[in-house]
């Protein structure tokens, strides 16, 4: 079992490249996982900076200075995203506010047409079951409810830390931008001289963060986008809070497309009943979902649907327990990153002689 072990350890760590390579992924892990919370504003920071890039660097290869290139950039950016919050949070506030409200009566509706169809099938439905499943959805359902509630009388206590962050994040991100290339010698100095393993992992993920990135904000307001709008027009009540929430599922892979669907069937039979209206809304919902997953995916991801869908739930359910938003947000980025160490981890293959001297034939 020693010998296993040895010629393992041997195999996988006699280069010292890869042992650096383990040194820094090791030293990243215990620095995320233990002072994740402390980092938000320097993640927010860094996403927004990979997003910023591609127009400042842009700037900047026609003649503009990158610092008055970042600071122009950062200024329309957040213009930008100060109208656009201004002009829909409100309506998604009040929206969710009152849905809330609404909530315990959708509930009874619901709990009165479940119970109802014992009556109508009985000889397909058990009363009692249904009574025990209604009960027992019904109370997890109150708690989300009540943890929605919650976190929204939370988040407004915490408006201090949110006007903080307001001004440090902008700064880090100019900083960032300006003193790209300043900040990257910085970090370099700090690695091993033979970094080759490094520097080969690094270049490809580099470039697959900066399309994730923009491609989860294209695809956040192309889904949500073209949510709100069949939702509107069909006149579904909460279209707008019901277009967020489906514009930001694409976050989680798989799993939000599959979660936020039950608000939106929920609103829609709270509504309609079991119409024709009621089924034009799942079809059309069913349809975005389709476009999403066959047609934008590919285009804005080309790189990641490469990996498997069990490896990105699996990834997803990994690093969203390890570091929540932050690891669901970047589940695919990792994932790939696990791929790629893989792919260029060193395996060096020792072949063993023969110790006994070979025996002439007489």
């Amino acid at each position: 079992m020693f010998k296993v072990l040895s010629n393992w350890y041997r195999r996988m760590f006699s280069d010292p490249e890869a042992v650096a390579m383990a040194l820094v992924l090791v030293i990243g892990f215990v620095l995320l996982y233990f002072f994740g919370n402390l980092l938000a504003p320097l993640l927010i920071a860094l996403v927004l900076a990979y997003l910023l890039d591609w127009p400042v660097s842009f700037l900047a290869n026609h003649g503009f200075r990158r610092g008055f290139a970042s600071a122009l950039v950062l200024l329309i950016f957040f213009l930008i995203a100060t109208f656009t919050v201004l002009r829909i949070l409100p309506t998604v506030w009040g929206q969710g506010m009152n849905l809330l409200s609404e909530y315990p009566v959708m509930l009874n509706s619901t709990q009165q047409w479940l119970e109802s169809l014992p009556q109508q099938y009985p000889e397909f439905i058990d009363g009692a079951l249904v009574e025990s499943v209604v009960d027992n959805v019904r109370t997890r359902l109150m708690g989300v409810g009540e943890q929605l509630l919650q976190s929204s009388l939370s988040s407004i206590i915490n408006l201090a830390t949110v006007l903080v962050y307001s001004v440090l994040v902008p700064l880090m991100v100019f900083f960032m931008l300006s003193d790209k290339q300043v900040l990257l010698n910085s970090v370099s100095r700090f690695l091993p001289n033979d970094r080759r393993l490094l520097t080969q992992v690094w270049s490809e993920m580099n470039g697959q963060v900066i399309n994730y990135i923009r491609g989860k904000a294209i695809e956040i307001l192309l889904v949500g986008g073209a949510s709100y709008i069949v939702f509107a027009i069909m006149d579904l009540r909460y279209s707008a809070l019901l277009g967020v929430l489906v514009g930001l599922s694409v976050l989680i892979p798989f799993i939000g497309a599959f979660a936020v669907t039950l608000p939106v069937a929920m609103v829609g039979l709270f509504q309609w009943g079991l119409s024709p209206q009621f089924g034009y809304l799942i079809l059309a919902y069913g349809i975005i979902q389709v476009i999403d997953g066959n047609v934008l995916v590919p285009i804005l991801f080309s790189e990641a649907v490469n990996l498997h869908p069990l490896a990105i739930i699996v990834a997803v359910l990994v690093f969203g327990g390890l570091w929540g938003f932050w690891g669901v947000f970047f589940a695919i980025p990792l994932a790939t990153l696990v791929k790629a160490v893989m792919n260029a981890w060193p395996h060096h293959i020792e072949k063993v002689e023969d110790s006994e001297p070979s025996t002439s034939a007489e």
